[in-house]
Formats: structure tokens, C-alpha cells, sequence
């Protein structure tokens, strides 16, 4: 432990160079420096707290000397600021750290060969020399100069978050989305970076509202906090939520006077944001987008459920009799009967776990509708789910999003009632993921005349965004159901499938590891969750590699019920990382995560305008320091992010199961520790053992999975579908 500062030693000025960063938390500040100060020839150790910090700036300090046990003496800054450098050698380091995107070591060389120490004002007010440089031409010079121009505003930007106590990681960010003139905005009002910025909520805002001066009662600061009480309902599923329980969230929040709350939500209510319903006899407060949503989803699905299918009376026994001869195959009973549904319906939902057949129902009803002209479309929430769905029916599926053509520019799609799918049936597989904003999407799609089959797994977990459209589609009664749920013989000799169908029913999964060499399915104990991480590592790195033939990074995904604690994705994440691409020289920090090529990476936000989506997985293929650019590589096909834009993605050996959510893998590794104790619930674990298609390793305790198990009843997700389904609304 270090000595901590005495309050009697008086403060201490140090002034210098920064030769080194050797850490720099963007999120906090905190740094550790090793500095160049005038005077002594050795470089000193400074530790403090700054919003960015690069190689060859000066820096002004104030403080006291103190012994680290672990790292020796040091001064630890109670004050530190950052200043352009002057020097020659400074200005080189500075310029040659990527601080300015297009220049790297070897132009910072010829800059400062070229311009002295004039360089920073040759930049600011003539750009037009710097195409004297040997090598920089136009392209390279307007580059230099709007890198010089957004990293002068984005470091005032850092500088007035850092000075009102919030996390200065999202500069980028907060300039992208409001640029030059995102100070005075967030001047008038704070509250707007937990509306539009991705990670930063309202108690950010909040932090710098009160900075500001605005009060805690004060109008601006109520309605703000009533919507970011009910809009954090989304993480939960939830539509909407209780008066009751918004009110005590609200309050909890604010900390402010109950009736001062009360009066801001009813001011919210006359306006056009939030709306009154009422829900199972509940008073509730839904955000009034998503309850426009579910009701335009009644109303169509109810529609589609009382009309006639586009294609005609269809002699379904002959119907059978063809499509089994053509497949060569014998359909199950619960099959032959969803057939005949099918070619008599409209609108139908296909569930059932796996092993059950419903793909092969898919194939069987696509061919015969195909061979009477029908023109499907099939799509599905992931790009690896429909990548699976266009391998397993041969035609052609794309994601929703593609389906509809999002506007890259909007995020909003081309496609709707004005402009439908130019088809006769569409096809969703994995509905269980769609929340109630992308189906309110999709079917506004479907054309007047046209068919919709929706199919999933109604016991996986459900979307991760509001609603649960195809439970409550179910649940209503009003829609035709097939539920199928006889498990073919060969899927029913996989471990992997008898273990999901046991704790889907409620049962422990048979734990006994097999002998045989060709078993998919095992359980490694371990009581301690170090022991378990440790474990788990080596059966991800060694254990499957060498019995199984899978590359490690590619083939398998570590799938945890959580993100935090040691077992959980950030933890395995960075343990994986370092045992599976160790740092090299070539890296990039940012947001908290270290990257290096060949990392496996994440996204986690939909971006329309790179055409990835959140969950695909991708490897980092290149860095470019020079240009501050990330190449990765998202199925064979390459897609570069700014150094500003890594806070789309994260590490990804492992993940949450909420993020696996569609996707399948060769190989599924799931942690299961009563550390999981809040998140332990049967769908769940269902869903992570679904995932797998060759092999899942369970590694933990036994008592944890029982646990799990055992954990049926979720959490109620307050939404309206169900009863607006059941009752038109």
C-alpha cells in the first residue's frame, strides 16, 4: 500500500515533460505518468488525475512525495494540468502519438523539420502549408486539420465534463452528436446526455445540472427524472410500469418532495411523451412510442389472424402426400397437423424447443407454398440466425433490418405501409428476440394480401429490448398456435438436447460426464469460483482445442448468466484474452478495453450506417496508429471504426447469454456459480444450453444449476399486447 499524503507536509510545485503513459483511465482520469522534470536527468513517477494526457505535453503539478511499497517514490499530483509542448523533442512525441488522425511518428518527423516550433500555429491558421511537407498532399492535410480541429473542441469538451465530475470517455461522442456547440447545449440543459448519449444517465447529467446551479425541485430536473425512471424500465423488458412503482423510483431517484413529483409527472401526462393506460386493472404510465406500438401490433395480428391466406384453398392431404415424397421423409404427427394449419392460415406461430422439428416443418411448408407461387420472404433478428435460416430452407433470409432497408442515416426504415415487401408471406425465425419496436416495424411491412409465420422457442428468454411479443402473442388465444413438441430420435440421443428439454421441464440435467468420446455434453464441479475461472480457461484454450479440433477464438463462446464478478463476461474477458492474444506492441486502449489484432470483439449497438448490428461477432484485423483506425473482420467482411467509435464494441471470448440470444456456436462453455444468484433462472439456462451445437461444458457447482432449475417464475414484464390481442382495442 502506498503512504497516503499528511495534511501537514506542505504542497509541492513539479513541472516537466511527459516522456511515457503508463496507464490513463479515460473514465475516471486517473493516470500514471513518468516525467522528464527539469532539473534531475532521471524520469520521475507521477500519479493524479487528468482528462487525456499524451506523450510530450507538459504538465504543471502540485502535490506531495509519497513511497509506494510496490513502486517506490512518487509524486502524487493533487492537482494536474496538461499544456501543449514547446520544445522541439515535445512537440515531435506529441504530434507522433495518433493525438491527431493523420499524423503518425513519420510525419510528426517532417512536421517539425519543416515548421519548428511554428507547427501548432501552421496547423490553426495557414493548413495550406503543410502540403509543402513531402508526402502530404490534399487529402492528408484537410485530414490533419479537422483531426486538429475536433481534438481542440473534443479536449474543452473533456475539460468542462472532467470539471463537473462525470466521465470524460464520451467526449467523442457528445461532439459527434452535438458538435462545436456542445458546451453551451449542455449549458442550457445538462439533462439532454442522458436522452441522447449512450453511458451517460441521469445521475451524470444530474451532477453537472447541480454545478450549474439548477435546483433540485426545479421543473427541468423533475420531468427529466421521470422519464429516465421510466425509460430505465426498458432494461427490464418493461413497456411501461405502474403509476405506483414510477412515482417510487422517480422519488427514489430525485430525492425530492413526493407532491413536487406527482405534479411533473402530471404535467409530462398532458403532453405528447408518456401516456396513461391501464393494464390487468393496474394504473400505468407508458412511454407513448411503444404504446402506439403494441397497439398498431394488435391490430394487425388480429386482422391477419381473422383473414384469408393469399394463396387459396390448398387439398392439404395431397399437399402431404407430395412434400413427403419430395423431402423424402415421413413427417411427424404434430407436423402432418401444423402442415394443414398452415396452408388454411394466415397468420400462425410455430413454437417448441429443440430437437422438435421445426425446421424441418419450415422446409416442409416453405415447399409446398412455394410450388403454388407463394413469394416468401425470410428474415430473422441476427445475421447469424438468418444465416442458419437461409442454410437450413435454402432460400434466401436476410436480418429484419436489411429486410425493411434501414436508412443508414435515420435508423429509421424504408419500408412500410406506403412502400411493403413486395412478397405474399414472410417468414420471422427467431421471434422470441423481436421486441415490440422491431415487430411494430415488421409488420407494418407486411403487405395488405400477405401471410406472416412467426416461429420460435416461446421458453427461451425473451427480447432484451421492451415487451415479449411472442409470449404474449401466444398467451392471447386469438392467434393459431403450433406447439410442437416430440423430440425426433436422433436429436434426442444428444446430450445437449436432453439436458435443455430436462431443465425446461424443471428437472436437473443427468451431470454424470460420459466416457464415450463422442458425448456433447459435460459438467466440471468446482466450488470456487477462482478455481472455477481458472478451469474454465484451460478447458476453453487446451482441453476443447485438443480433444475437439476448434479453434478457441472462433468456435467457442464462454456464455455467462452475467456480466459482473469473477465469473462473469468482464472478468473472462480480459483472463481469455490474455491467455488467447497476449498484448503485443501494436494495440489501442479506449473506453476501458485494450484491443490488438486477432482480438474477438462484439457489437453491442445496432449501426446502420456500417451495416453491423448488436451481437455480431467479429476479429480485429488491423490497426492503423497513423489514421486512429480498427479494422475488423465481421464474417469475411472488413469494417473500420475510428479509434472515437470503440465504445460500439467490447471483448468477446465471453459473453451474457442475453447477448447470445439467436446465435448458435460449435462450442459453448457456461459458468454457473451461486455469484450468479440474482440471474439464475431456468430460461436462462435453457437458452445458454441451447446455443451450443457440437458441445456445452457447464463449469461450477451443482447447487447453482439446481438453483436455476428451479428458478421459474421471472419477473413480470409490464406490457399491454396480450390484453390488446385478447380484447381489440
Amino acid at each position: 500500500m502506498s503512504r497516503l499524503p499528511d495534511p501537514s507536509v506542505p504542497r509541492e510545485l513539479l513541472s516537466g515533460v511527459v516522456e511515457r503513459v503508463t496507464f490513463h483511465n479515460p473514465d475516471s482520469g486517473f493516470c500514471v505518468l513518468r516525467v522528464k522534470a527539469r532539473g534531475p536527468r532521471d524520469l520521475l513517477t507521477v500519479v493524479g488525475h487528468v482528462p487525456s494526457i499524451t506523450p510530450g505535453e507538459s504538465i504543471q503539478a502540485s502535490g506531495v512525495w509519497i513511497t509506494d511499497k510496490t513502486h517506490g517514490r512518487q509524486f502524487k499530483a493533487e492537482y494536474l494540468t496538461a499544456v501543449a509542448p514547446t520544445s522541439l523533442e515535445g512537440i515531435e512525441r506529441y504530434l507522433a502519438s495518433g493525438l491527431v488522425k493523420g499524423i503518425g511518428p513519420h510525419f510528426a518527423k517532417q512536421l517539425v523539420a519543416a515548421f519548428g516550433e511554428d507547427v501548432f500555429e501552421v496547423i490553426e491558421t495557414t493548413p495550406a502549408r503543410l502540403r509543402d511537407v513531402p508526402g502530404i498532399g490534399g487529402v492528408r492535410a484537410a485530414r490533419i486539420t479537422e483531426g486538429w480541429q475536433t481534438q481542440r473542441t473534443v479536449r474543452e469538451i473533456m475539460v468542462f465534463l472532467h470539471a463537473h465530475g462525470v466521465s470524460t470517455s464520451r467526449a467523442v461522442r457528445i461532439f459527434k452528436t452535438y458538435g462545436a456547440d456542445a458546451i453551451a447545449l449542455l449549458k442550457e440543459n445538462p439533462y439532454r446526455l442522458a436522452r441522447d448519449i449512450r453511458g451517460i444517465g441521469f445521475v451524470s447529467a444530474d451532477r453537472i445540472a447541480a454545478r450549474l446551479g439548477i435546483e433540485k425541485t426545479a421543473a427541468i430536473r423533475l420531468r427529466a427524472g421521470i422519464g429516465y425512471a421510466l425509460t430505465s424500465a426498458f432494461d427490464d423488458g418493461h413497456c411501461g410500469l405502474p403509476r405506483a412503482e414510477l412515482l417510487e423510483r422517480a422519488t427514489a431517484l430525485l430525492e425530492a418532495p413526493r407532491d413536487d413529483i406527482e405534479d411533473a409527472l402530471e404535467h409530462e401526462l398532458r403532453g405528447t411523451d408518456i401516456v396513461a393506460d391501464m393494464v390487468d386493472g393496474e394504473p400505468c404510465v407508458f412511454l407513448a412510442a411503444l404504446h402506439r406500438a403494441e397497439r398498431a401490433i394488435a391490430t394487425r395480428l388480429r386482422a391477419m389472424a381473422m383473414g384469408t391466406a393469399p394463396w387459396g384453398a390448398i387439398d392439404a392431404e395431397r399437399a402431404l402426400t407430395w412434400v413427403e415424397e419430395r423431402l423424402s421423409m415421413t413427417l411427424a404427427v404434430q407436423q402432418r397437423e401444423a402442415l394443414r394449419l398452415a396452408t388454411r392460415s394466415r397468420l400462425l406461430v410455430v413454437t417448441g424447443g429443440p430437437g422438435v422439428g421445426k425446421t424441418t416443418l419450415m422446409q416442409a411448408i416453405l415447399k409446398v407454398l412455394t410450388a403454388k407461387r407463394v413469394r416468401p420472404v425470410l428474415c430473422a433478428p441476427t445475421g447469424r440466425a438468418a444465416k442458419r435460416l437461409g442454410e437450413s430452407t435454402g432460400l434466401d433470409a436476410r436480418t429484419i433490418h436489411r429486410l425493411l432497408e434501414v436508412d443508414p442515416r435515420t435508423g429509421q426504415f424504408r419500408r412500410d405501409e406506403q412502400r411493403p415487401l413486395e412478397c405474399d408471406l414472410v417468414v420471422c425465425d427467431e421471434t422470441s428476440m423481436v421486441d415490440v419496436s422491431l415487430m411494430h416495424s415488421l409488420v407494418r411491412a407486411v403487405p395488405a394480401h400477405a401471410a406472416l409465420i412467426l416461429v420460435g422457442d416461446a421458453d427461451q428468454l425473451p427480447s432484451v429490448g421492451p415487451g415479449q411479443v411472442l409470449a404474449d402473442t401466444i398467451a392471447s388465444g386469438v392467434v393459431p398456435v403450433v406447439r410442437l413438441t416430440e423430440v425426433f430420435r436422433q436429436a434426442a440421443e444428444s446430450r445437449i438436447i436432453q439436458a435443455a428439454h430436462r431443465v425446461n421441464a424443471g428437472e436437473m440435467p443427468d451431470l454424470r460426464n460420459a466416457e464415450a468420446q463422442a458425448s456433447d455434453f459435460y459438467f466440471v464441479e468446482s466450488d470456487d469460483p477462482d478455481d472455477a475461472a481458472r478451469k474454465l480457461i484451460q478447458i476453453v484454450a487446451e482441453r476443447i482445442p485438443a480433444r475437439f479440433g476448434l479453434d478457441p477464438r472462433k468456435d467457442v463462446q464462454v456464455l455467462c448468466p452475467m456480466n459482473r464478478g469473477g465469473l462473469g463476461a468482464r472478468a473472462l474477458n480480459v483472463a481469455l484474452q490474455a491467455r488467447l492474444n497476449p498484448p503485443r506492441d501494436l494495440r489501442v486502449e479506449r473506453f476501458g478495453h485494450s484491443y490488438g489484432v486477432g482480438d474477438k470483439v462484439m457489437q453491442i449497438e445496432n449501426d446502420y450506417d456500417k451495416e453491423v448490428y448488436n451481437g455480431d461477432l467479429g476479429l480485429v484485423s488491423a490497426i492503423d496508429p497513423d489514421q486512429q483506425e480498427m479494422a475488423i473482420d465481421f464474417d469475411g467482411r472488413t469494417v473500420v471504426y475510428d479509434f472515437g467509435e470503440l465504445d460500439e464494441i467490447v471483448l468477446a471470448y465471453a459473453t451474457t447469454i442475453h447477448k447470445a440470444q439467436g446465435s448458435e456456436y460449435p462450442a459453448v462453455v457456461i459458468p454457473v456459480s451461486t455469484q450468479h444468484y440474482t440471474m439464475l433462472q431456468r430460461n436462462l439456462i435453457y437458452t445458454g444450453l441451447t446455443r451450443g451445437k457440437r458441445l456445452v461444458v457447464l463449469v461450477g457447482q451443482a447447487k447453482a444449476l439446481a438453483i436455476a432449475v428451479k428458478g421459474h417464475a421471472s419477473k413480470r414484464r409490464w406490457s399491454k399486447l396480450k390484453e390488446w390481442l385478447a380484447s381489440p382495442p
